[in-house]
């Protein structure tokens, strides 16, 4: 039997899905202003080490994006650290570090990022 009251446990899911011409269309190269107010400088790094960077670039922000939805703060997507651990993205944040967990999915392929971010308050 499942118990009900561990399902609720989740306090909010945020989806976000990003055309990745969004960031093809911004060379990186031309336009890092616009980049740097997204994305921290070891996330430029890691997703400018791909021959496919502009894929990364878009999943990063679909995470942000994602993550904006499922909490009740105001945040910006530069106070929004996406890292990776055995693979799997991780998040980190400026400010509320300590008062949620996530649980944290993201695909890229061709033209399309998409990402889900659920998150719950720490007891």
């Amino acid at each position: 039997m499942i118990n009900n009251n561990k399902i609720f446990d989740i306090l909010n899911v945020g989806i976000d899905i990003v055309n990745v011409n969004r960031f093809k269309n911004k060379i990186y190269s031309k336009n890092s202003t616009f980049y740097e107010k997204i994305f921290l400088q070891s996330e430029i790094d890691y997703c400018n080490k791909f021959k496919s960077s502009y894929e990364h670039f878009a999943g990063k922000f679909a995470i942000k994006e994602a993550l904006i939805k499922s909490i009740n703060e105001k945040i910006l997507p530069i106070d929004i650290e996406i890292f990776y651990k055995k693979s799997k993205p991780q998040i980190k944040l400026k400010k509320f570090q300590s008062k949620y967990a996530f649980k944290i999915s993201m695909s890229h392929e061709k033209d399309y990022a998409i990402a889900i971010v659920l998150s719950n308050l720490k007891k």
